[in-house]
């Protein structure tokens, strides 16, 4: 059996570019983790500061952080070199204990762009096809497509 990206995984934009600086970034919503057991965050950088020191962790909540603040959830942390623009950092968490997760994204020093944040959950008891969320506009899956026009 393959895994399809698409079908198979619930796919969502966790966090919109956030332009040059030293702040912390938390996005605004956590990752809803009924019916997954895996996530995994992608983290997307843009330019990084010489001597900037950046990181990401993740971080659990049993409510969003309605009543339960998030905390962050040991040796998570990743460390981001400053000479890792444009690259693609990730996260992977498996079982998380708290239904709600986010990938907080630490920045200091320097500055550095973050491009954007990718959560992909999968690994569940959902029913399959997966229905994308509305941060997702689309795609496809092709097997064994001819050669030709796109």
């Amino acid at each position: 059996m393959r895994f399809d990206l698409g079908s198979d995984a619930l796919l969502t934009r966790h966090s919109n570019a956030v332009a040059a600086g030293t702040s912390t970034i938390t996005p605004a919503n956590g990752i809803y983790m009924a019916g997954y057991d895996s996530v995994t965050f992608l983290v997307l950088w843009g330019t990084i500061t010489t001597s900037g020191a950046q990181s990401i962790e993740v971080h659990s909540s049993s409510d969003d952080g309605d009543s339960d603040s998030y905390t962050a959830l040991a040796s998570t942390k990743v460390t981001v070199a400053d000479s890792d623009d444009n690259k693609v950092t990730y996260v992977t968490v498996h079982h998380p204990p708290e239904d709600y997760v986010l990938c907080v994204v630490n920045r200091a020093t320097q500055n550095s762009v973050l491009d954007g944040i990718v959560a992909v959950q999968y690994n569940g008891s959902v029913t399959r096809p997966v229905t994308q969320g509305s941060t997702v506009s689309g795609g496809e899956t092709h097997v064994w497509p001819a050669e030709g026009s796109a």
